[in-house]
Order: structure tokens, then C-alpha cells, then sequence
């Protein structure tokens, strides 16, 4: 079992040079202490690599590990009966995957990749080890789990209550918000591998209403799409569109992370 550092063990390394580097990037980071990002990143075990398009957990497997993820874009969805599928959330590098199954063993759905995704493993183990040791860094790791709730919530809002270009809007707004927060953005764009198919499995939509509001909103100016990559013409047009508030989203730059 890895060994967990002490909080008061000097750290001379910056956080470039972390594999961990963007985890809660953008709400909160800068609270944690030199030592409570260092055992965060001392704490993983093995790094992998896993294709586009391929499955990591399938719903309902024993979990004996969490996935933290370093590079690429990975998705929670569910099927039904008869094989439909369903995205209930996308992850962005920075993002633990699956913390929730520390303590919970399984997962309800399953997760797979989009693009060539890269991870770091870590072992309950010791997960359970360093959240013995380490109080601050625990209620951390439990914000980054109540992070996803709040994303969940937003997610039904989404699909209950906006029409097709507020859906598609907002989940681009939402986006384009996460990977500004861990530096993914260039100017107004940012790659996202992609489909209009998984588009539209994320936003309740056939393929050919999702190809029809994209052309909307590009042609009014908001937002391309094209060959994997997302532009943003208008963010502020498009967050009316979306009815998107970003406070779900806990940044740092709207004042909302607090340090506990």
C-alpha cells in the first residue's frame, strides 16, 4: 500500500509538473496546502490509457478503485431496454470519475471514453488511509463529489425545462465554463470529440434535431461546431439562450468556492 505524506512535508515541486495538477483547478485549489497536493497526487497508483469509444466501469462491478482523470473526456450514461442510450454526465480532465464508489463499491451506470482518455488509479485502500490522515483534504474530496450532484441537478433542469436550443446551449455554456477553469480553452474554443449523435444523447434530441439547431445557432451567430472542435461567438447570447447561471459550478471566479 502507498504510503500517505504528512501535511507538513515541504512539497518543491509545482503544480505543473502534477499529473494532479487539475484537480479542483479553478474552485479552490489554491486552499489546499503544498502537502495536501502533493499526498493527493503521491496517493495514485497506476496511470492507463484507454482508447476512444471503449467502456472503463460497467454498471453494477465490484470497485476496489477510484479513477481520477488526467487527460481526455470520459461519460456516465445508461441504456434502455432496447439499447438506447442515455449520457447523464460528461467529465473533463481534472475530474474524479467515480469518487463515489469509495464508499459505495458499484456504480448505478456505466463509464466510458469518448476520445483517448488517460487516468490515474487509485486504491480505497488507501483513499481510506489518506482520508484518516488528512481532514481538509477529505472535505476536498467530498466537495468534488458534491460537484457532480449540483451538476446532475442542472442536467434535469436542462432536459425538463428548455427546448432544443436552450438544451444544446446550455450544455455548451456549461462546458466551455469547466474547461476555462482547468485551462482547456484557447481564445473562445476548445476541442470535444464529439458527435452530434452524443450530443443528442446528452440533450434528449434526435440526430436531425441537433443538426438542425446547431446550424440555428451558428447561423445566428452564437456557436460553431465543427470537426471536434466548439467555438463560442457569443457567450452572453448564448448563457440568455441557455438560461445558464454558472454558480452551480462553484468557480472560484464568481466568488463561489469558499475554503471550509
Amino acid at each position: 500500500m502507498a504510503s500517505v505524506p504528512a501535511t507538513q512535508l515541504h512539497d518543491d515541486r509545482d503544480d505543473a509538473s502534477l499529473v494532479t495538477r487539475r484537480f479542483l483547478m479553478g474552485r479552490g485549489r489554491d486552499t489546499l496546502s503544498a502537502g495536501e497536493r502533493r499526498a493527493i497526487e503521491d496517493a495514485k497508483g497506476s496511470i492507463r490509457d484507454f482508447p476512444a469509444r471503449s467502456q472503463i466501469i460497467s454498471r453494477g462491478e465490484r470497485l476496489e478503485n477510484s479513477t481520477y482523470l488526467i487527460e481526455g473526456y470520459v461519460c456516465r450514461y445508461m441504456d434502455d431496454r432496447d439499447g438506447h442510450r442515455q449520457l447523464v454526465a460528461i467529465h473533463v480532465p481534472g475530474d474524479f470519475i467515480d469518487l463515489h464508489a469509495f464508499p459505495m463499491k458499484r456504480l448505478d451506470h456505466d463509464i466510458g471514453t469518448l476520445g483517448p482518455v488517460k487516468i490515474a488509479v487509485y486504491d480505497h485502500r488507501v483513499l481510506t488511509e489518506l482520508t484518516e490522515q488528512m481532514p481538509h483534504l477529505t472535505r476536498k474530496l467530498w466537495f468534488s463529489t458534491l460537484l457532480d450532484a449540483a451538476m446532475h441537478r442542472e442536467w434535469i433542469f436542462r432536459l425538463g425545462r428548455l427546448g432544443a436550443d436552450g438544451r444544446i446551449a446550455h450544455f455548451f455554456c456549461e462546458l466551455f465554463v469547466r474547461l476555462k477553469m482547468v485551462e482547456l480553452v484557447d481564445g473562445s474554443s476548445f476541442q470535444l470529440p464529439l458527435t452530434q449523435t452524443d450530443i443528442g444523447e446528452a440533450c434528449g434530441l434526435t440526430g436531425v434535431h441537433v443538426n438542425r439547431t446547431l446550424r440555428a445557432l451558428r447561423e445566428d451567430g452564437l456557436l460553431a461546431f465543427r470537426s471536434g472542435e466548439v467555438t463560442i461567438i457569443d457567450y452572453n447570447r448564448l448563457a440568455r439562450v441557455a438560461e445558464f447561471e454558472p454558480d452551480y459550478l462553484y468557480s472560484d471566479t464568481a466568488g463561489w468556492a469558499q475554503e471550509s
